[in-house]
């Protein structure tokens, strides 16, 4: 055999096997494209009798609801959703987010309410609980033994009463106040040792020799006597006030 003839037997052989080759694949094809169309067909023959049992239950649901909706009613719901597609987007974007916050605060949420609870344990422990009840039954008190009109004039005197208080509060006021204090609570202890009869005029003139009486009856006279021309001043000032009530200006 010449070269050229088993040249022509090489490539013979070669065509031969490409040609083999696409026979195959167009056998694969074939075969896939096969059991496609057999898994379709075994897919409508098992979704047939659903389909028709879904339409025969949607064919009752809408015997029974045609009393109620007419075809006007969904086609007029229908173009609605349809023009507020924008806005149901928007509102399903803001419930994503609202359950994302959700879903990130539930730890915080989670954290404060624990720390809330101490809280009120600490305070319980503390006795605010029972200060408030307390309080409360003061509060019960005051609404029974005042009527309204009370509470309006204490409203009205409630600046003097601090303006009061507030001098009362002073360091010199609270150092008086604290000497005072500690002079009663001495003679209430010394009032025990004392005898049962009374002093007599002699024992009490002879307590006057004694400079501390004498320098503590001066101060007591002081104070008397600051403390009435303060009353005289101001029963003068509520004469002059009423004089000018009554006059005929004032009456203008």
């Amino acid at each position: 055999m010449t070269i050229a003839a088993t040249d022509r037997v090489t490539d013979l052989e070669q065509k031969l096997d490409d040609m083999s080759m696409k026979l195959d694949l167009v056998v694969a094809e074939l075969n896939e494209q096969r059991l496609r169309r057999q898994q379709w067909e075994d897919f409508v023959a098992d979704a047939t009798p659903l389909a028709g049992e879904a339409l025969a239950v949607a064919s009752r649901e809408l015997e029974e609801m045609q009393e109620f909706v007419r075809p006007e009613d969904m086609l007029r719901l229908l173009r609605r959703i349809l023009r507020n597609t924008n806005n149901i987007e928007e509102g399903l974007a803001t419930y994503e987010s609202a359950m994302e916050f959700l879903s990130d605060a539930g730890p915080l949420a989670n954290q404060a309410f624990l720390r809330v609870l101490t809280m009120m344990e600490e305070y319980e422990r503390r006795g605010y609980f029972e200060f408030a009840n307390a309080t409360v039954g003061v509060v019960d008190r005051i609404v029974t033994n005042y009527s309204k009109e009370d509470v309006e004039a204490l409203g009205d005197n409630i600046v003097h009463m601090l303006d009061i208080v507030k001098s009362l509060t002073q360091p010199e006021m609270l150092a008086v106040a604290d000497r005072l204090l500690a002079v009663v609570q001495r003679q209430q202890q010394l009032a025990e040792l004392e005898p049962e009869d009374p002093p007599g005029l002699l024992a009490i003139a002879g307590q006057m020799r004694d400079p501390e009486v004498r320098r503590g009856m001066a101060r007591a006279l002081n104070t008397f006597k600051a403390v009435s021309a303060a009353e005289t001043k101001s029963a003068a000032a509520t004469i002059d006030a009423n004089t000018n009530d009554d006059s005929p200006q004032g009456g203008a």
